[in-house]
């Protein structure tokens, strides 16, 4: 399968695995539906597109299979600026799939990944010369429930931790992927061993029974930058000794979905624009509210203007913007 070549070295190159998404074109429940709507989703390639969105050089790492699906991974993202042409092509394995069906206690999701393509990524897929230029490796908790050797190409990853490129980690528990026993201390493991982790206090307190930002903070330890979400409370950092909040933008939520994604987006767009740590946090909150206004899973981003604009505000400004 062709995929067009890199012009020029990548920002940040996003491992794991995209799906394409089927969901209803309304409220209604997947069983009463006539027809469905086609998209693309997966969290990693979800933060590349929101770099590449916010005018970052994001490089997509997976594998696909030799089907109609993949061809759609592999427009869709190209057409979004994400560079597909690490992208290695399975003949043996599907593009996996996956279904949204949506109800009153919120939207759950339908996999069907088991045997994808992505699957059979592992420790050699860490060798891809795409990875050697690269500023920053995104990685999530998401493609360590795949399969074995997934789990084995983070662990590679993540052991390099003291050569660039700087390894950024989202938690992303999928509890329909893998039980709490087995995946509360993988990812633990994993997110010590990361230069940024990305987690949400809920889900820190579902996996190890931890819910305070602080002790969340010092239960990953020695991870040198933590940053904890808290829904539509805030945000905290703890990077160079530093304790640092930034509250959410009241946001009318249209579904949740891809809002963790384009967060971590958000804050590493700023690390590669070396910003302070309350613009990192900032500029995720305004990154995760495009995602919460829309069904999509990945957002249109907002312009530099608007982000710059927000940017500057003093406390009083941010605490004083408009719901988005």
């Amino acid at each position: 399968m062709p995929v067009p070549s890199s012009p020029r070295p990548a920002d940040v190159v996003c491992v794991g695995e995209t799906m394409v998404v089927l969901s209803p074109p309304d409220d209604r429940p997947l069983a009463e539906q006539d027809s469905l709507d086609v998209a693309i989703g997966g969290a990693e390639s979800n933060v590349a597109c929101g770099l590449a969105g916010l005018g970052h050089r994001a490089a997509w790492l997976s594998r696909l299979g030799d089907d109609p699906f993949a061809r759609r991974v592999l427009a869709e993202l190209g057409a979004r600026g994400v560079d597909v042409s690490a992208v290695e092509t399975d003949p043996e394995r599907p593009t996996a799939v996956y279904f949204k069906d949506p109800g009153p206690d919120g939207t759950r999701t339908h996999y069907f990944r088991g045997g994808s393509a992505a699957t059979a990524m592992g420790p050699a897929t860490a060798r891809h010369p795409v990875l050697r230029t690269a500023r920053i490796v995104h990685l999530s908790g998401v493609a360590a429930a795949l399969s074995d050797s997934c789990a084995g190409l983070l662990d590679t990853l993540l052991a390099r931790r003291s050569e660039r490129p700087l390894v950024s980690f989202d938690v992303n528990h999928r509890p329909a992927l893998w039980h709490r026993g087995e995946a509360g201390p993988r990812l633990l493991s994993l997110a010590r061993a990361a230069g940024i982790v990305f987690v949400g206090r809920d889900e820190a307190e579902e996996l190890w029974g931890t819910a305070r930002p602080d002790d969340i903070a010092a239960l990953l330890a020695p991870a040198p930058v933590v940053i904890v979400k808290d829904a539509e409370f805030g945000a905290t950092s703890y990077a160079c000794g530093m304790r640092t909040f930034v509250p959410s933008l009241p946001t009318k939520v249209v579904e949740p979905v891809g809002a963790g994604d384009a967060f971590a987006a958000g804050y590493l767009a700023a690390v590669l624009e070396d910003r302070d740590e309350r613009s990192r946090l900032r500029l995720g909150h305004l990154t995760a509210a495009a995602a919460l206004r829309t069904r999509a899973d990945v957002p249109v981003m907002p312009s530099r203007a608007e982000t710059d604009r927000c940017l500057a505000l003093d406390e009083d400004g941010w605490a004083a913007l408009p719901p988005r």
